[in-house]
């Protein structure tokens, strides 16, 4: 996470005023439904429009376990989504492979050290596209 709970709640309170732009970048509130507990889990995230839609790394730096936030997704894909001041719903999903070059380049565009982290790594870091419903 970024600046976890703190960013978050920032976040949230300014309707992205604060905590939107960051360190060069642009990030996103995805709240996804605990796959164990049910319950709504926020986390702030780096991301790029591609199209309509909007694209997030599940990095969690190079970490050879996935993100708390992408396991729950994968159990659950409906999830909320808030740019800005602006929420609404979605379906996430893992990039095809079809799609994961040309994203991939975007996001390590966007956030140089995603390279970084996927060499630290055994796994392939999924890409995750958040589609409006």
């Amino acid at each position: 996470m970024l600046f976890g709970r703190e960013h978050v709640e920032r976040y949230q309170e300014t309707g992205g005023a604060e905590g939107h732009d960051w360190q060069g970048t642009t990030v996103l509130l995805l709240t996804t439904t605990g796959r164990r507990s049910g319950e709504p889990r926020t986390t702030p995230l780096i991301y790029q429009e591609d199209g309509d839609d909007h694209v997030v790394v599940a990095s969690k730096g190079g970490d050879p376990k996935h993100p708390l936030w992408y396991e729950n997704l994968s159990a659950d894909p409906k999830v909320r989504v808030q740019v800005r001041d602006e929420v609404f719903d979605a379906r996430a999903r893992t990039a095809t492979a079809e799609e994961r070059p040309r994203l991939w380049a975007k996001m390590a565009a966007t956030w140089p050290a995603y390279d970084e982290y996927q060499a630290k790594t055994d796994r392939e870091i999924p890409i995750v596209v958040l589609e409006r419903v």
